[in-house]
């Protein structure tokens, strides 16, 4: 029988996965969600979540894991980002599983489970005046442009201008990456930051969640189903 819902390990996550479904739709009403659940023996499994944000031409992918309650099947589907988070019961401490759609082209390429290599531990506070300063400068120019020249593809390139400049304590990771965090809640003071790299992709993760970016266009790098790892 195919499962209809999935029961979390810990009740409260509930509230923290209804929280990251809340951002996603803020930048995106139409957001849709890569959704996987992979047993882990008897006692339970993992929940991925793989969301997109797009910030400018290009995009960045936040993921939220959390423990399951076994015993738990395997369910791998693209959901409406709005339907699961309909779905969230946070007393129950469970979510349900809405109807597959088509998927955004996105969603059929996540980085990579395993084989990911550390690349940097940034200095929280480093990043996070960093990235003040950027958005700062966006919100600036922005304002500065004229209305009636205020089209979603200038802005688009503005954004991707900025964004894509490195962060300076890791020159590999664009701005993009830590922006993201920051807008998903998963940047907060203090909270350690690591950076890994596998081919094409980097990963920026705190203790709340992770972003993953393509760094090169890296033939065959990326091809895997699942980030759980």
């Amino acid at each position: 029988m195919t499962a209809t819902s999935l029961r979390l390990a810990d009740p409260g996550e509930a509230t923290v996965l209804a929280a990251f479904l809340t951002r996603l739709l803020r930048f995106d009403r139409a957001a849709a969600v890569r959704l996987q659940a992979v047993p882990r023996g008897a006692d339970g499994g993992v929940l991925a979540l793989f969301g997109r944000l797009p910030l400018g031409g290009s995009g960045a992918l936040a993921i939220r894991t959390a423990g399951l309650a076994g015993p738990v099947g395997a369910v791998d589907r693209t959901v409406s980002a709005g339907q699961l988070l309909e779905s969230v019961d946070e007393k129950a401490g469970a979510l349900g599983l809405p109807a597959p759609v088509t998927g955004p082209a996105w969603a059929g390429l996540l980085p990579p489970r395993s084989g990911w290599e550390l690349l940097a531990e940034p200095p929280t506070a480093e990043v996070r005046t960093e990235l003040a300063t950027a958005i700062g400068e966006f919100k600036d120019r922005s304002e500065a442009v004229p209305e009636h020249h205020r089209s979603r593809q200038v802005l688009d390139a503005l954004a991707d201008e900025i964004w894509s400049r490195p962060v300076t304590a890791v020159p590999a990771l664009p701005l993009r990456a830590a922006h993201a965090a920051q807008v998903m809640g998963f940047l907060p003071p203090g909270a350690p930051l690591t950076v890994h790299r596998k081919g094409g992709w980097l990963r920026l993760s705190t203790p709340l969640g992770s972003v993953a970016v393509r760094a090169t266009a890296a033939p065959g790098a990326g091809l895997g189903l699942s980030a759980l790892g």
